[in-house]
């Protein structure tokens, strides 16, 4: 087959495209570290093309070895964007280049597939949230009605081509988790089961695309999902652990203990089932009383309830028999038993899991962080349980036996790749890592950074206070959007700061100016595309999911450095735990969130090669807090300035270009 540098070659022609010296290099880096074994973490700037930079030498690898390469990405619109547009035209343009043309297949976790035989068999009908208003219930039946008409003409089942989307609580009617899934052997419908479809697709595909999720369940189950397969891209690599970490969380409230009992219906004797529908019910008392926040000691009434809980649902599960004995007739039934198994399975683990949380002598010891999430008007409080650090996790079921290429725009924090590798597992120093082997790369960006944009931190301002957006930051707002004719994103630290900031200014701009909430995302975000005096402003999605080329964004707001509330339980347990292990819990797990964050949002300035513009940072503290070094390695090399006057002459300028 040709090298690897021919190969991109000629896909950069037939894409018209040229070629970027990042680019090659990330290309030629990927083809080395498949060649050694080596896991490999490559930074590759907006614009640098780094989606051909690792596709090439996958599909050659996967041509070469006969096999399947896993690329996984965070979201839906990159799965896509690979899927659609991407992979079909890099498959024509290398098919005369190799032995066959390129396959691809898309899968996802068998949720986002509808259940066949679910959907025919009626089994099992799934709660009526009782906290839903009439007319959210009639919504959700009209949903309902508009699956069971989509059913009827979908060639692949797959939820996102459901479009309009639905809600959860309609789809759940029509799908099955993996666990509660009967097998394509024993499943009336499994000949013709979407989820079966998709993953035989995938076996013969040199190229897998698939979600962060399931690649974090694959690896994780004694059962696999994904082909077989012994390199993998992820793609998107700076949410990896959030991603991981959401897979891993348990979560406990009077809802899933009611849907284990509503489960379990019939199939047992009333007297076990009201047992465990009374641990349910104490639950409720016990969590709608408690305060919200983490739980570093376990009460002695929450322990006593927990281990009801537990006991109660193990009891339920003894009472439904053998799990897989006597049903092969009755495949109604098996659906029945199988949804029980896995409702009550949830419930005794989790609450097990929970108890087994607390009760080590040292802060070191301790491997998980238990919290109650306040309730709302829609959602019962609840019991979260999370695990400190995915890092071992990551580094024995995913890193251990295969190659590991993992890239986005911003890995290197502080300028350096060590703050994340510690997080995937690779960089804590011990023997293990060393001979595990992993490198770091940068290859820049397409982008002049210091002539395409100015960094203007605010010196000058008071620093942030709890108390909402001051005056003086509202005033420092409305001069710089006034400067850049609107033509302006405003990411905020909070929904509160964003609306509060929206309701102050649209009686001082003369320009429109949409908050997000309005409307779904994706509109906002086209509508702020479209109209180029246009201002948009939100919160933690818009830091990471607008993409708008052009003269309709110049100016980037970012109100203050984005750090974990201190509050927040997971984040300030991880804290905690690092420093209890001799190291510098704020600088490992607030400032590199930060640092995350704020080089995502900073990333939204430059989309083109032709953009220009000013990231404005509001936060002094960027200037002078003894961290704000570190912070600001982390962005892209803007030309930086405390100025605001020049920094307003600029944008007019820019405006009147």
């Amino acid at each position: 087959m040709p090298p690897v540098e021919e190969l991109l070659s000629t896909a950069v022609t037939a894409v018209g495209g040229a070629e970027r010296p990042g680019q090659v290099k990330m290309a030629q880096a990927v083809e080395e570290a498949i060649r050694s074994g080596d896991h490999l973490a490559v930074q590759a700037g907006t614009g640098t093309g780094k989606s051909l930079a690792y596709l090439i030498p996958s599909i050659r690898h996967a041509m070469a070895s006969k096999g399947a390469v896993v690329v996984s990405t965070a979201t839906i619109a990159l799965q896509r964007q690979l899927v659609d547009r991407d992979l079909p035209r890099l498959a024509e343009a290398l098919a005369p280049e190799l032995p066959h043309e390129p396959t691809f297949a898309i899968l996802k976790g068998r949720r986002n597939y509808l259940c066949r035989y679910k959907a025919s068999a009626g089994w099992p009908d799934e709660e009526q949230d009782q906290l839903f208003d009439p007319r959210e219930v009639s919504t959700t039946g009209r949903m309902v009605q508009r699956i069971q008409e989509w059913a009827q003409e979908t060639e692949t089942g797959d939820r996102d081509e459901l479009v309009p989307g639905v809600n959860e609580q309609s789809w759940r009617q029509f799908s099955v988790s993996s666990r509660e899934c009967l097998g394509a052997t024993r499943c009336p419908s499994g000949m013709e089961c979407f989820a079966e479809l998709a993953r035989a697709r995938a076996g013969e595909a040199d190229i897998v695309v698939t979600n962060h999720a399931l690649l974090a369940i694959d690896a994780m189950e004694d059962f696999s999902l994904l082909p077989e397969h012994d390199v993998v891209v992820v793609d998107e690599a700076h949410e990896l652990v959030d991603r991981v970490t959401s897979v891993v969380t348990g979560e406990l409230s009077e809802q899933t203990v009611a849907l284990a009992v509503r489960r379990v219906g019939r199939l047992i004797e009333q007297s076990v089932s009201d047992r465990l529908l009374e641990a349910g019910e104490d639950l409720k008392s016990l969590l709608a009383a408690a305060p919200a926040g983490r739980l570093d000691e376990l009460p002695d009434v929450l322990g006593l309830t927990l281990a009801l809980v537990r006991d109660s649902a193990w009891g339920c599960v003894t009472a439904l028999g053998p799990r897989m004995g006597g049903d092969k007739d009755d495949p109604e039934g098996a659906g029945l038993r199988k949804a029980a198994f896995t409702a009550l399975d949830e419930v005794h683990d989790t609450a097990q899991r929970m108890l087994e949380a607390f009760g080590h002598a040292e802060e070191v010891d301790r491997a998980e962080v238990v919290w109650l999430e306040a309730g709302t008007e829609r959602r019962p409080p609840l019991l979260r349980i999370a695990p400190l650090t995915v890092a071992g996790m990551l580094r024995d079921k995913l890193f251990g036996d295969r190659t590991v290429v993992l890239t986005s725009a911003t890995l290197a924090l502080g300028g350096a790749f060590d703050g994340l590798a510690r997080q995937w597992g690779l960089g804590a120093g011990d023997e293990k890592d060393r001979r595990a082997g992993w490198t770091g790369l940068d290859v820049g960006s397409p982008f002049d950074h210091p002539r395409s944009g100015i960094l203007y931190i605010a010196r000058h301002l008071p620093q942030p206070g709890r108390d909402g957006l001051p005056e003086v930051y509202l005033e420092e707002i409305t001069e710089l959007i006034q400067a850049a004719g609107g033509r302006t994103l405003g990411l905020f630290s909070s929904m509160r700061a964003a609306r509060a900031a929206t309701e102050a200014l649209r009686e001082r701009l003369g320009v429109p100016l949409l908050c997000q909430g309005d409307d779904s995302t994706m509109l906002l975000v086209k509508r702020f595309a479209e109209d180029e005096p246009t201002c948009l402003f939100g919160t933690l999605s818009l830091w990471q999911g607008v993409d708008v080329p052009g003269p309709s964004l110049r100016l980037v707001v970012i109100d203050r450095i984005p750090f974990p509330r201190p509050d927040d339980p997971l984040s300030s347990a991880r804290q905690r735990h690092v420093a209890a292990k001799g190291g510098n819990g704020f600088m490992s797990v607030a400032a590199t969130h930060a640092a995350l964050l704020l080089a995502q949002g900073a990333g939204r300035l430059l989309r083109s090669q032709h953009d220009r513009g000013v990231v404005a940072i509001l936060d002094p503290r960027l200037a002078t807090a003894r961290y704000a070094g570190f912070l600001r390695d982390s962005l892209p090399p803007f030309w930086p300035t405390h100025d605001p006057a020049k920094v307003r002459d600029a944008l007019r300028r820019l405006g009147a270009a």
